[in-house]
């Protein structure tokens, strides 16, 4: 998040001028700067009872602060208070086909923390808004963190549709991307939400999940996500959780990997600091099980190894041992 420096009120924007032309000047900056894709939007209210009904049904498990940002998330306009619109990026972090052996990782983790490399890339637009008169104290950047809506703000912002994965896909792009806002008061103008299914009859996404954690169309129980087992979830494995996560040490790419629209389009992403370190596309679960919290971080600060923590990660990997043994028995 971007730190307040400024005493200028929200709304004060000296140097605003025709929408239409800011908006095509930040989205111009916004692709010199890295980004695939960039759209803008408002901030207005956004229908509640989706994820009211998401969190009655206990999906969020854990992760009780989707409960505190609940009203925030509904509402966007209360995130960033005096904001007006929602500049909305992708950034394609694609690395290609996964690894065959070892311990199994979801392929945004492979490299540098997407959010230092996405941080420094949504300060510049930060920058830019603030150079067309965007006000500091209402020019906010997120990735992942924070009550931000990413993906409804994104289809909103014409980039993309939510799949049934509850993904966001955009056409000749696909699915892995990272998505980050930036929020501002100036007036831009807004684009055309994104309101075609391309999704069509198609459920290879749904039926490839090995947990059935799909049990609707775009309506996903965390609780049974081996994402959310892997990363999220602090306690000890429950039998029946530690069967889930098979050999996935970390996150899981199934139901995007056998997405049609990842299989033909998704290209291979631009940013080297992305790129795979052995040590984390092909980890040794034997090394994790006995790496102390100061060697984690030691090697994982600038990585998204970091957020389990080395307990987490140990727990994780000692499962993955014990299932490739049930496996082979």
């Amino acid at each position: 998040m971007i730190e307040d420096h400024s005493r200028v009120a929200c709304g004060d924007s000296p140097r605003a001028t025709d929408p239409v032309e800011l908006a095509a000047r930040v989205k111009r900056a916004a692709l010199e700067i890295g980004f695939e894709a960039a759209g803008i939007c408002d901030l207005r209210p956004i229908e509640r009872s989706a994820l009211r009904e998401w969190l009655a049904h206990g999906y969020a498990g854990d992760m009780n602060y989707m409960h505190r940002q609940a009203a925030r998330r509904s509402e966007p306009e209360r995130i960033v208070p005096g904001a007006r619109r929602a500049v909305v990026v992708l950034k394609n972090h694609f690395q290609g086909g996964a690894a065959e052996t070892g311990a199994r990782v979801a392929r945004y983790a492979w490299g540098e923390d997407y959010h230092r490399v996405l941080g420094e890339k949504l300060q510049a637009v930060a920058e830019v808004l603030i150079g067309l008169g965007s006000t500091p104290s209402c020019t906010r950047a997120y990735v992942d963190a924070g009550p931000v809506p990413e993906r409804e703000l994104a289809q909103r912002a014409g980039l993309g549709w939510i799949a049934k994965n509850t993904m966001l896909i955009r056409p000749g792009l696909g699915s892995f991307t990272f998505i980050g806002s930036v929020f501002t008061d100036l007036p831009l103008a807004i684009d055309v939400p994104f309101a075609a299914d391309h999704c069509g009859r198609c459920r290879r996404c749904l039926d490839a999940c090995p947990t059935d954690a799909f049990p609707d169309e775009r309506r996903l129980d965390a609780t049974r996500c081996i994402s959310y087992l892997t990363i999220e979830y602090r306690r000890p494995f429950s039998a029946e959780q530690g069967a889930m996560i098979g050999d996935w040490l970390f996150g899981c790419d199934i139901c995007q990997d056998v997405c049609p629209w990842n299989l033909k389009f998704a290209p291979l992403t631009d940013e080297s600091r992305f790129g795979p370190r052995p040590e984390l596309a092909r980890p040794d679960p034997g090394e994790l099980i006995e790496m102390d919290g100061a060697e984690h971080r030691r090697r994982y600060a600038d990585t998204a190894f970091e957020r389990p923590g080395a307990a987490n990660l140990a727990r994780n990997a000692r499962q993955v041992e014990i299932n490739r043994r049930a496996k082979t028995k």
